[in-house]
Protein backbone atom coordinates (compact mmCIF):
# COMPACT_ATOMS: atom_id res chain seq x y z
CA UNK A 1 0.00 0.00 0.00
CA UNK A 2 1.38 3.46 -0.87
CA UNK A 3 2.00 5.78 2.05
CA UNK A 4 -0.08 8.86 2.74
CA UNK A 5 1.09 11.96 0.87
CA UNK A 6 1.12 15.20 2.80
CA UNK A 7 -1.76 17.46 1.82
CA UNK A 8 -1.01 20.12 -0.77
CA UNK A 9 -1.25 23.70 0.47
CA UNK A 10 -1.81 26.36 -2.18
CA UNK A 11 0.07 29.63 -1.81
CA UNK A 12 -1.92 32.85 -1.28
CA UNK A 13 -3.15 34.70 -4.36
CA UNK A 14 -1.55 37.97 -5.39
CA UNK A 15 -2.71 41.19 -3.76
CA UNK A 16 -1.67 43.29 -6.75
CA UNK A 17 -4.29 45.04 -8.85
CA UNK A 18 -3.65 43.40 -12.22
CA UNK A 19 -5.41 43.97 -15.52
CA UNK A 20 -7.60 40.86 -15.34
CA UNK A 21 -9.34 39.29 -18.35
CA UNK A 22 -13.14 39.34 -18.41
CA UNK A 23 -14.01 35.68 -19.02
CA UNK A 24 -17.30 33.82 -18.84
CA UNK A 25 -17.86 30.93 -16.43
CA UNK A 26 -19.89 27.95 -17.64
CA UNK A 27 -21.84 26.28 -14.86
CA UNK A 28 -21.83 22.61 -15.86
CA UNK A 29 -24.57 21.86 -13.34
CA UNK A 30 -26.90 23.27 -16.03
CA UNK A 31 -25.80 20.55 -18.45
CA UNK A 32 -28.39 17.93 -17.41
CA UNK A 33 -31.22 20.41 -16.88
CA UNK A 34 -33.94 21.02 -19.51
CA UNK A 35 -32.61 23.60 -21.96
CA UNK A 36 -29.32 23.69 -20.06
CA UNK A 37 -27.07 22.69 -22.94
CA UNK A 38 -28.61 25.32 -25.19
CA UNK A 39 -28.07 27.99 -22.53
CA UNK A 40 -24.44 26.95 -22.12
CA UNK A 41 -23.94 27.11 -25.90
CA UNK A 42 -25.30 30.67 -25.94
CA UNK A 43 -22.74 31.63 -23.29
CA UNK A 44 -19.95 29.73 -25.03
CA UNK A 45 -20.49 31.11 -28.52
CA UNK A 46 -18.84 34.52 -28.10
CA UNK A 47 -16.01 33.16 -25.96
CA UNK A 48 -14.82 30.53 -28.42
CA UNK A 49 -15.18 32.72 -31.49
CA UNK A 50 -13.33 35.71 -30.04
CA UNK A 51 -11.00 34.70 -27.20
CA UNK A 52 -10.84 30.93 -26.86
CA UNK A 53 -10.72 31.09 -23.05
CA UNK A 54 -13.38 30.51 -20.39
CA UNK A 55 -13.90 28.93 -16.97
CA UNK A 56 -16.05 25.95 -15.99
CA UNK A 57 -17.42 25.20 -12.53
CA UNK A 58 -19.43 22.35 -10.95
CA UNK A 59 -17.57 19.74 -12.98
CA UNK A 60 -17.92 16.77 -10.58
CA UNK A 61 -14.24 16.56 -9.63
CA UNK A 62 -13.71 17.41 -5.97
CA UNK A 63 -11.11 19.87 -4.69
CA UNK A 64 -9.60 16.99 -2.71
CA UNK A 65 -9.07 15.04 -5.93
CA UNK A 66 -7.49 18.07 -7.59
CA UNK A 67 -5.25 18.79 -4.61
CA UNK A 68 -4.07 15.18 -4.58
CA UNK A 69 -2.79 15.67 -8.15
CA UNK A 70 -0.96 18.83 -7.07
CA UNK A 71 0.55 16.84 -4.19
CA UNK A 72 1.71 14.11 -6.59
CA UNK A 73 3.27 16.75 -8.82
CA UNK A 74 5.04 18.24 -5.80
CA UNK A 75 6.35 14.82 -4.76
CA UNK A 76 7.61 14.05 -8.26
CA UNK A 77 9.48 17.33 -8.57
CA UNK A 78 11.00 16.79 -5.12
CA UNK A 79 12.85 13.73 -6.44
CA UNK A 80 16.59 14.10 -7.13
CA UNK A 81 17.33 15.19 -10.70
CA UNK A 82 19.18 11.94 -11.44
CA UNK A 83 16.02 10.00 -10.53
CA UNK A 84 13.78 12.19 -12.70
CA UNK A 85 16.17 11.88 -15.63
CA UNK A 86 15.50 8.13 -15.76
CA UNK A 87 12.16 9.10 -17.33
CA UNK A 88 13.63 11.53 -19.88
CA UNK A 89 14.47 10.58 -23.47
CA UNK A 90 16.11 13.28 -25.58
CA UNK A 91 15.70 11.31 -28.81
CA UNK A 92 11.96 10.87 -28.23
CA UNK A 93 11.52 14.60 -27.60
CA UNK A 94 13.28 15.59 -30.79
CA UNK A 95 11.06 13.18 -32.74
CA UNK A 96 7.76 14.49 -31.48
CA UNK A 97 7.20 12.04 -28.58
CA UNK A 98 6.39 14.16 -25.54
CA UNK A 99 5.47 11.75 -22.74
CA UNK A 100 7.52 11.31 -19.60
CA UNK A 101 9.92 13.89 -18.17
CA UNK A 102 11.43 16.98 -19.76
CA UNK A 103 14.00 18.75 -17.56
CA UNK A 104 14.38 22.49 -17.24
CA UNK A 105 17.01 23.96 -19.52
CA UNK A 106 16.08 21.77 -22.49
CA UNK A 107 15.58 24.85 -24.68
CA UNK A 108 17.07 28.31 -24.89
CA UNK A 109 14.20 30.75 -24.41
CA UNK A 110 16.03 33.87 -25.54
CA UNK A 111 19.21 35.94 -25.22
CA UNK A 112 21.12 32.79 -24.26
CA UNK A 113 18.95 32.05 -21.19
CA UNK A 114 17.52 28.55 -20.87
CA UNK A 115 13.95 27.73 -19.94
CA UNK A 116 12.92 27.28 -16.29
CA UNK A 117 10.19 24.70 -16.93
CA UNK A 118 10.05 21.04 -15.93
CA UNK A 119 7.32 18.90 -17.47
CA UNK A 120 6.03 15.43 -16.61
CA UNK A 121 3.41 14.08 -19.02
CA UNK A 122 1.34 11.00 -18.21
CA UNK A 123 -0.40 9.74 -21.37
CA UNK A 124 -4.03 8.70 -21.23
CA UNK A 125 -4.70 5.10 -20.29
CA UNK A 126 -5.85 3.80 -23.68
CA UNK A 127 -3.56 0.75 -23.72
CA UNK A 128 -1.11 2.19 -26.26
CA UNK A 129 1.26 4.12 -24.02
CA UNK A 130 2.82 1.69 -21.56
CA UNK A 131 5.63 3.48 -19.71
CA UNK A 132 7.79 2.89 -16.68
CA UNK A 133 6.89 5.36 -13.91
CA UNK A 134 8.73 6.49 -10.78
CA UNK A 135 7.48 4.86 -7.57
CA UNK A 136 5.59 7.96 -6.40
CA UNK A 137 3.52 7.78 -9.60
CA UNK A 138 3.43 4.00 -10.07
CA UNK A 139 2.12 3.43 -6.53
CA UNK A 140 -0.90 5.63 -7.31
CA UNK A 141 -1.37 4.90 -10.99
CA UNK A 142 -4.98 3.70 -10.58
CA UNK A 143 -5.86 6.92 -8.79
CA UNK A 144 -4.16 8.94 -11.55
CA UNK A 145 -6.02 6.98 -14.22
CA UNK A 146 -9.34 7.66 -12.47
CA UNK A 147 -8.54 11.40 -12.41
CA UNK A 148 -7.49 11.36 -16.07
CA UNK A 149 -10.73 9.62 -17.07
CA UNK A 150 -12.77 12.10 -15.02
CA UNK A 151 -11.14 15.00 -16.88
CA UNK A 152 -12.32 13.39 -20.10
CA UNK A 153 -15.79 12.22 -19.04
CA UNK A 154 -16.87 15.10 -16.81
CA UNK A 155 -15.38 18.01 -18.76
CA UNK A 156 -14.08 17.20 -22.25
CA UNK A 157 -17.08 15.11 -23.37
CA UNK A 158 -19.56 17.73 -22.18
CA UNK A 159 -17.70 20.51 -23.97
CA UNK A 160 -17.55 18.43 -27.17
CA UNK A 161 -21.33 18.07 -27.10
CA UNK A 162 -21.73 21.81 -26.61
CA UNK A 163 -19.42 22.45 -29.57
CA UNK A 164 -21.50 20.02 -31.66
CA UNK A 165 -24.68 21.93 -30.83
CA UNK A 166 -22.95 25.21 -31.68
CA UNK A 167 -21.93 23.74 -35.06
CA UNK A 168 -25.51 22.48 -35.63
CA UNK A 169 -24.25 18.95 -36.21
CA UNK A 170 -26.96 16.33 -36.78
CA UNK A 171 -25.72 14.27 -33.81
CA UNK A 172 -24.37 15.91 -30.66
CA UNK A 173 -22.04 12.91 -30.14
CA UNK A 174 -20.24 13.40 -33.47
CA UNK A 175 -17.20 15.07 -31.89
CA UNK A 176 -17.33 12.71 -28.90
CA UNK A 177 -16.89 9.78 -31.29
CA UNK A 178 -13.70 11.41 -32.59
CA UNK A 179 -12.36 11.83 -29.03
CA UNK A 180 -12.92 8.43 -27.41
CA UNK A 181 -10.78 7.82 -24.34
CA UNK A 182 -10.08 4.15 -25.09
CA UNK A 183 -9.15 4.74 -28.74
CA UNK A 184 -5.50 5.53 -29.51
CA UNK A 185 -4.71 9.21 -28.99
CA UNK A 186 -2.22 11.68 -27.57
CA UNK A 187 -4.20 13.13 -24.64
CA UNK A 188 -2.19 13.48 -21.45
CA UNK A 189 -2.20 14.70 -17.87
CA UNK A 190 0.65 17.05 -17.03
CA UNK A 191 2.43 18.18 -13.90
CA UNK A 192 4.31 21.37 -14.80
CA UNK A 193 6.85 23.21 -12.65
CA UNK A 194 8.12 26.75 -13.26
CA UNK A 195 11.08 27.75 -11.11
CA UNK A 196 11.18 31.36 -9.91
CA UNK A 197 13.75 33.47 -11.73
CA UNK A 198 15.89 36.40 -10.70
CA UNK A 199 14.74 39.91 -11.60
CA UNK A 200 17.76 40.20 -13.91
CA UNK A 201 16.84 37.09 -15.88
CA UNK A 202 13.21 38.14 -16.13
CA UNK A 203 14.25 41.52 -17.50
CA UNK A 204 16.54 39.89 -20.09
CA UNK A 205 13.58 37.80 -21.29
CA UNK A 206 11.09 40.65 -21.44
CA UNK A 207 9.34 39.29 -18.35
CA UNK A 208 8.37 36.05 -20.11
CA UNK A 209 8.52 32.47 -18.89
CA UNK A 210 6.91 31.27 -22.15
CA UNK A 211 6.17 33.67 -25.06
CA UNK A 212 2.80 33.89 -26.79
CA UNK A 213 1.63 30.67 -28.45
CA UNK A 214 -1.33 28.38 -29.09
CA UNK A 215 -1.83 24.76 -27.96
CA UNK A 216 -2.03 22.06 -30.61
CA UNK A 217 -4.99 19.91 -29.52
CA UNK A 218 -8.74 20.33 -28.94
CA UNK A 219 -9.00 21.85 -25.47
CA UNK A 220 -6.61 22.32 -22.53
CA UNK A 221 -7.80 22.11 -18.93
CA UNK A 222 -5.82 24.17 -16.39
CA UNK A 223 -6.78 23.48 -12.79
CA UNK A 224 -6.86 26.51 -10.51
CA UNK A 225 -3.32 27.65 -9.84
CA UNK A 226 -2.91 30.66 -7.52
CA UNK A 227 0.41 32.05 -8.80
CA UNK A 228 -0.62 34.66 -11.36
CA UNK A 229 1.31 34.21 -14.60
CA UNK A 230 -1.07 33.16 -17.38
CA UNK A 231 -2.00 35.93 -19.80
CA UNK A 232 -4.29 35.82 -22.83
CA UNK A 233 -4.43 37.97 -25.95
CA UNK A 234 -7.99 39.28 -26.15
CA UNK A 235 -10.00 40.15 -29.25
CA UNK A 236 -8.73 43.74 -29.06
CA UNK A 237 -5.10 42.65 -29.19
CA UNK A 238 -4.44 43.38 -25.51
CA UNK A 239 -2.69 41.04 -23.07
CA UNK A 240 -4.79 40.36 -19.97
CA UNK A 241 -4.01 38.36 -16.82
CA UNK A 242 -6.14 35.27 -16.13
CA UNK A 243 -7.42 35.37 -12.55
CA UNK A 244 -7.40 32.20 -10.43
CA UNK A 245 -11.07 31.56 -9.62
CA UNK A 246 -12.01 29.24 -6.77
CA UNK A 247 -13.67 25.98 -7.81
CA UNK A 248 -13.01 26.41 -11.52
CA UNK A 249 -10.98 24.97 -14.37
CA UNK A 250 -9.64 27.40 -16.97
CA UNK A 251 -10.32 26.07 -20.48
CA UNK A 252 -8.64 27.12 -23.69
CA UNK A 253 -9.51 26.01 -27.21
CA UNK A 254 -6.69 24.83 -29.45
CA UNK A 255 -5.33 24.31 -32.97
CA UNK A 256 -7.00 20.99 -33.85
CA UNK A 257 -10.43 22.38 -32.97
CA UNK A 258 -9.70 25.46 -35.05
CA UNK A 259 -8.77 23.22 -37.98
CA UNK A 260 -11.91 21.09 -37.64
CA UNK A 261 -14.10 24.22 -37.57
CA UNK A 262 -12.42 26.04 -40.46
CA UNK A 263 -11.26 28.78 -38.08
CA UNK A 264 -14.65 29.44 -36.46
CA UNK A 265 -13.47 28.39 -33.01
CA UNK A 266 -10.41 30.41 -32.12
CA UNK A 267 -7.20 28.76 -30.98
CA UNK A 268 -6.47 30.87 -27.94
CA UNK A 269 -3.26 32.87 -27.85
CA UNK A 270 -1.66 32.84 -24.41
CA UNK A 271 1.68 33.22 -22.68
CA UNK A 272 3.23 32.70 -19.27
CA UNK A 273 4.53 35.92 -17.71
CA UNK A 274 6.78 36.24 -14.69
CA UNK A 275 4.51 36.53 -11.62
CA UNK A 276 3.77 39.88 -9.98
CA UNK A 277 6.15 41.24 -7.33
CA UNK A 278 4.45 39.62 -4.32
CA UNK A 279 4.70 36.18 -5.96
CA UNK A 280 7.93 36.59 -7.94
CA UNK A 281 9.86 34.41 -5.49
CA UNK A 282 7.37 31.51 -5.65
CA UNK A 283 7.79 28.42 -7.83
CA UNK A 284 4.66 27.72 -9.88
CA UNK A 285 3.21 24.19 -10.03
CA UNK A 286 0.47 23.40 -12.53
CA UNK A 287 -1.86 20.46 -13.16
CA UNK A 288 -3.23 20.35 -16.71
CA UNK A 289 -5.08 17.95 -19.01
CA UNK A 290 -4.58 18.15 -22.78
CA UNK A 291 -7.39 16.68 -24.93
CA UNK A 292 -6.87 15.86 -28.60
CA UNK A 293 -8.84 14.08 -31.33
CA UNK A 294 -8.09 10.38 -31.71
CA UNK A 295 -4.98 9.72 -33.78
CA UNK A 296 -6.83 8.56 -36.90
CA UNK A 297 -9.04 11.66 -37.17
CA UNK A 298 -8.32 13.76 -40.28
CA UNK A 299 -8.16 17.45 -39.36
CA UNK A 300 -10.15 18.74 -42.34
CA UNK A 301 -13.05 21.14 -41.69
CA UNK A 302 -16.21 19.30 -40.67
CA UNK A 303 -18.33 18.89 -43.80
CA UNK A 304 -21.78 18.32 -42.30
CA UNK A 305 -21.96 21.46 -40.17
CA UNK A 306 -24.73 23.70 -41.50
CA UNK A 307 -23.16 26.64 -39.68
CA UNK A 308 -19.71 26.19 -41.22
CA UNK A 309 -21.23 25.71 -44.67
CA UNK A 310 -23.35 28.87 -44.37
CA UNK A 311 -20.28 30.83 -43.35
CA UNK A 312 -18.14 29.35 -46.13
CA UNK A 313 -15.64 27.92 -43.62
CA UNK A 314 -14.63 24.91 -45.68
CA UNK A 315 -10.81 25.12 -45.62
CA UNK A 316 -8.03 25.55 -43.08
CA UNK A 317 -4.28 26.15 -42.91
CA UNK A 318 -3.59 22.47 -43.72
CA UNK A 319 -5.99 21.97 -46.62
CA UNK A 320 -4.87 25.23 -48.23
CA UNK A 321 -1.43 23.59 -48.56
CA UNK A 322 -2.99 20.43 -50.00
CA UNK A 323 -2.42 18.61 -46.70
CA UNK A 324 -4.98 16.35 -45.02
CA UNK A 325 -3.23 15.61 -41.75
CA UNK A 326 -4.39 13.10 -39.19
CA UNK A 327 -4.12 14.10 -35.54
CA UNK A 328 -1.18 11.71 -35.17
CA UNK A 329 0.67 13.39 -38.04
CA UNK A 330 -0.10 16.89 -36.77
CA UNK A 331 1.01 16.13 -33.21
CA UNK A 332 4.27 14.62 -34.44
CA UNK A 333 5.26 17.48 -36.75
CA UNK A 334 4.20 20.21 -34.31
CA UNK A 335 5.87 18.67 -31.28
CA UNK A 336 9.01 17.97 -33.31
CA UNK A 337 9.14 21.67 -34.23
CA UNK A 338 8.53 22.71 -30.62
CA UNK A 339 11.14 20.45 -29.03
CA UNK A 340 14.03 20.38 -31.47
CA UNK A 341 17.21 22.31 -30.63
CA UNK A 342 17.25 25.76 -32.15
CA UNK A 343 19.21 28.97 -32.39
CA UNK A 344 18.61 31.22 -29.41
CA UNK A 345 15.93 33.78 -30.28
CA UNK A 346 16.61 37.45 -29.76
CA UNK A 347 14.49 39.27 -27.19
CA UNK A 348 14.04 43.03 -27.25
CA UNK A 349 13.73 45.15 -24.10
CA UNK A 350 9.95 45.32 -24.55
CA UNK A 351 9.66 41.53 -24.76
CA UNK A 352 9.45 40.89 -28.52
CA UNK A 353 10.88 37.52 -29.58
CA UNK A 354 12.56 37.03 -32.98
CA UNK A 355 13.34 33.51 -34.20
CA UNK A 356 15.19 32.09 -37.17
CA UNK A 357 12.55 31.16 -39.77
CA UNK A 358 13.81 27.59 -39.99
CA UNK A 359 13.19 27.13 -36.26
CA UNK A 360 9.50 27.91 -36.75
CA UNK A 361 8.89 25.62 -39.75
CA UNK A 362 6.35 22.88 -39.00
CA UNK A 363 5.81 21.77 -42.60
CA UNK A 364 6.93 23.31 -45.88
CA UNK A 365 4.77 26.42 -46.18
CA UNK A 366 3.51 26.23 -42.57
CA UNK A 367 5.30 28.02 -39.74
CA UNK A 368 4.55 28.43 -36.05
CA UNK A 369 3.56 31.94 -34.99
CA UNK A 370 5.15 33.65 -32.02
CA UNK A 371 2.69 36.18 -30.64
CA UNK A 372 4.57 39.16 -29.25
Amino acid sequence: MPGVIERYEHVPTTQEDLDWADLITLDLSLYEQPGGKEELVRQLDHAVRNVGFFYVKNFNISQEEVDQQFALGREFYSLPLEEKLKYHNEHDLENGEYNGYRPAGHRVIGNGIKDNVQVYNIPKFDGYHQRKQPAVIADRIKEIEAFSRKCHDEVVVKLLRLFAILLELPNEDQLVRDHQYDVKGEDHLRYMHYAARSAEENKALGGMYVPGHTDLGTVTLLFRQPVAALQILNSEGKWKWVKPQDGTITINTCDALTALTGGLIKSSVHRVHAPPADQAHVDRLGVLYFARPNNHVVLDPIRNSPLLNRLGLTSNAFTELGQHLTTEQWVKVRQTQQQRPRVSPKVSEDGKYTYEKKDLEILPGLHATIHN
